[in-house]
């Protein structure tokens, strides 16, 4: 994740502060002295990094904090308080219209992300039961209309779009056909320029004027650090943005605009890109991400994923076999699909609480997937519901039908009878069909990821 740097750097921070024991004034300062640095490193703007560790400090040094014997949670409390509220507090939600469609426009730089997350956007909003419509408003960057489409595509999501017709006719047309074929989204990608100059910003403004725009959002690369603050304030300045899509968020960057953006500009951080896949977007809490930067997980997060992603239905046939003894390849390979579906195994590990920052280092090879799910689709249909009958002749032939060794596929089956031992017996104990609903029965440690 983009904190990763700074979670470094604030828990050196505060385990010299635990190893301490009491603390006095002197302790505190030095302290807020390192993380402000541990700020700037991450591309936090310097005045807000300032503010920010003068208000920790205060708080650390007005509430008594040195006379307590717990002095290093209180002030890991505070810092947790203050990231909280650097980044909004609150989680905010898009604006909805009175009566359909409620229309987005996103706007940013060129190469910012935009059309990608358009259709990101539009695949969430699916999720929560809408009807979204995309509409092509970029009229100049070549083959952007093409590009909306087949992103559009991906998602299922209708495409409205006139060719090079001016923009805000178009808009002006596209809000009237969704009117009347029941889209209660519409979802505006417009143009971008390599920088902010005025011939952008007064295409954006005839678009505003031209019809109610109910949620300006501004997609900027956190990649681009410092400059991504310096996007976000001359656009707001001009348009008065609703809030922003921060991208490339799982990417290796400081991280630094996350912290930032909030603070600058007084508008919020409504969604964060985290991977390239259409469904990698993700609202933005606030006190969420301050744990995950303090390395104290987020679970909450952890558990809408696993919701959203996991098949319910699956899921209780899968538990309904375990309990009957029934679990074989096939269910095998179920549990695999499921668990790719969520994304990325480290990320969704560093949202465990103390489990994180502890494998943080650890190389995950998730192509361990596919290797495993080749060795499975090499079998036949009876070699899949009754693995027990593959014998060192089918063993080879499997092994040559996925290429892979015959001692991956032995390394397999005996992970399979490992795990069908194991749900044996746990089979009648309390919780257990609520723990194979919730996980799916899958524990990654058991296939070498």
């Amino acid at each position: 994740m983009a904190f990763d740097n700074l979670s470094d750097k604030l828990a050196g921070v505060f385990k010299k502060l635990r190893n301490r024991g009491k603390l006095s004034e002197s302790d505190v300062k030095e302290a807020m002295r390192e993380v402000r640095l541990a700020l700037l490193e991450a591309d936090v703007n310097y005045k807000v990094a300032k503010d920010f560790t003068n208000k920790v400090a205060e708080k650390c040094i007005g509430e008594n904090v040195m006379e307590s014997l717990t002095a290093a949670q209180m002030v890991v409390k505070i810092v947790r308080e203050e990231l909280t509220a650097l980044m909004g507090s609150e989680q905010v939600r898009l604006n909805t219209a009175s009566k359909i469609p409620t229309v987005i426009m996103m706007c940013g730089l060129q190469g910012s992300g935009k059309t990608t997350h358009c259709a990101k956007l539009a695949k969430f909003l699916k999720t929560k039961g809408h009807r979204p419509m995309l509409v092509a408003g970029d009229i100049y960057r070549p083959a952007a209309i093409e590009q909306l489409k087949v992103v559009g595509s991906q998602v299922n999501v209708p495409v409205f779009e006139k060719g090079t017709q001016a923009p805000e006719k178009t808009i002006v047309e596209a809000v009237s056909y969704a009117r009347d074929y029941g889209h209660d989204f519409v979802i505006l990608d417009t143009a971008g320029r390599l920088h902010v100059d005025t011939e952008l910003m007064d295409e954006l403004i005839r678009i505003t004027k031209t019809v109610e725009i109910d949620n300006i959002l501004l997609v900027i690369d956190s990649m681009v650090g410092q400059d991504a603050v310096n996007v976000a304030k001359a656009f707001n300045d001009i348009l008065e943005i609703d809030g922003v899509i921060l991208t490339k968020l799982d990417g290796d960057t400081r991280g630094g605009a996350a912290l930032s953006v909030k603070a600058v500009t007084g508008k919020p951080i409504m969604f964060a890109g985290v991977g390239e896949k259409l469904d990698a977007i993700e609202e933005f809490h606030p006190d969420r991400m301050a744990t995950r930067i303090l390395g104290m997980g987020d679970v909450l997060s952890l558990i809408e994923k696993v919701e959203n992603e996991i098949d319910e239905k699956k899921a209780e046939e899968t538990a309904r076999r375990l309990q009957e003894n029934k679990f074989d390849m096939n269910d095998l390979l179920d549990q695999f699909g499921q668990i790719k579906k969520m994304g990325n195994i480290k990320s969704l590990v560093s949202m465990i609480p103390g489990v994180g920052n502890q494998l943080k280092d650890v190389d995950i090879d998730e192509r361990q997937f596919d290797r495993i799910e080749a060795i499975i689709k090499s079998m036949t249909k009876k070699e899949r519901l009754k693995p027990d009958i593959i014998n060192a002749s089918r063993k080879r032939r499997i092994a040559a039908g996925c290429g892979q060794t015959v001692e991956e596929v032995n390394r397999l089956l005996k992970q399979y009878e490992q795990m069908k031992k194991m749900f044996k017996q746990m089979n009648g104990k309390s919780g257990k069909r609520k723990m194979m609903r919730g996980m799916g029965g899958f524990n990654p440690k058991d296939f070498g990821l």
